[in-house]
């Protein structure tokens, strides 16, 4: 079995457990905060053996073979390094580091050390987004044109730093990774140009984004997220033979497929958990001895984190 040790008690940490609990070969084997009672609390309701009271104390541990990274956005970077020199693989949640050069440095620590490292990326790896990947690649659609993303999360609050953009808070750095990674894995392509605009309020992080991209083949990419509006979550793949309408596209099991003479087709994949197959592919790696994803490329992440720091340093005094 693969033994997973879970740093942080965030939010994200149950549904992520559920997943490798239903994976084919993974197992919790520890968790880990920055408080005992925190861990103990968590372990104790996620039936994980072993609670830490330091993050130091998990990686150092016989009893774990790969980090799962879910801490706070800015210390993304510090956790995994302090996994990585302590021989653990590592799963490190989304967005992966503040910097390219942190991303660069975890990465060029990882194959130093023969160790796997991959950014956590659980909507690549859905049934539902295999199925429209191949929808394209057959030319169903036509010639893609278009991806247009929306993201909303009115309710942000209970995430104590999101406000404050210093500790990697901010809508575009939270959430944005997701529909810049969703759209070059199914183009498999990056874009040649990113703009952005982002909106702060008043000594906060960003609240609003809008950012285009510009693919080869004259393909355009759009992204708006807000946590100000209520609006529907949902991807849009526009052809010139029909569109794609994903809700919810980074946890969906369902999608459909609006054609233009009319026709309309049902795309649906059973799931008990949208985490499972990220987890069953990071095992697979694990026991094929890889140091990279073939889906969560080094290059794709490298390209995510590029285009998301160049954006936020358009707004730097």
């Amino acid at each position: 079995m693969i033994r997973y040790g879970v740093l942080s008690t965030a939010q994200v940490v149950p549904r992520f457990v559920a997943g490798v609990k239903e994976s084919q070969d993974g197992i919790v084997t520890a968790i880990a905060s920055r408080g005992i009672e925190k861990a103990r609390k968590m372990a104790q309701e996620l039936a994980i053996p072993t609670a830490f009271g330091s993050y130091e104390e998990l990686c150092q541990s016989e009893e774990v073979d790969i980090v799962y990274v879910a801490v706070y956005n800015k210390g993304h970077y510090d956790a995994a390094k302090l996994a990585l020199l302590n021989n653990k693989h590592v799963l490190l949640e989304k967005p992966f580091t503040m910097t390219l050069k942190q991303a660069e440095e975890l990465f060029a620590i990882a194959k130093e050390r023969q160790l796997f490292l991959m950014e956590a990326q659980k909507a690549l790896f859905l049934p539902i987004t295999n199925q429209i990947q191949q929808i394209i690649q057959e030319g169903k659609l036509g010639n893609v044109r278009w991806l247009d993303s929306v993201t909303a999360y009115p309710n942000i609050d209970h995430i104590s730093w999101f406000r404050d953009l210093s500790a990697g808070g901010g809508v575009f750095r939270g959430a944005g990774t997701y529909p810049l990674e969703y759209m070059q894995h199914l183009l498999n392509a990056s874009p040649d140009e990113a703009k952005g605009t982002l909106t702060f309020p008043e000594g906060q992080s960003d609240a609003q984004a809008q950012i285009t991209l510009n693919f080869p083949n004259g393909v355009i990419g759009t992204i708006f997220l807000t946590v100000d509006l209520d609006l529907t979550k949902r991807m849009i793949i526009y052809g010139d033979k029909g569109k794609i309408i994903v809700p919810d596209f980074w946890k969906t099991d369902t999608a459909e497929i609006q054609y233009k003479d009319g026709q309309t087709e049902t795309l649906r994949a059973v799931q008990n958990s949208e985490f499972v197959f990220e987890v069953d592919h990071v095992n697979d790696c694990l026991k094929q001895k890889r140091t990279e994803s073939p889906i969560v490329t080094k290059e794709l992440t490298l390209k995510t984190v590029a285009i998301t720091e160049s954006i936020y340093k358009n707004y730097q005094k």
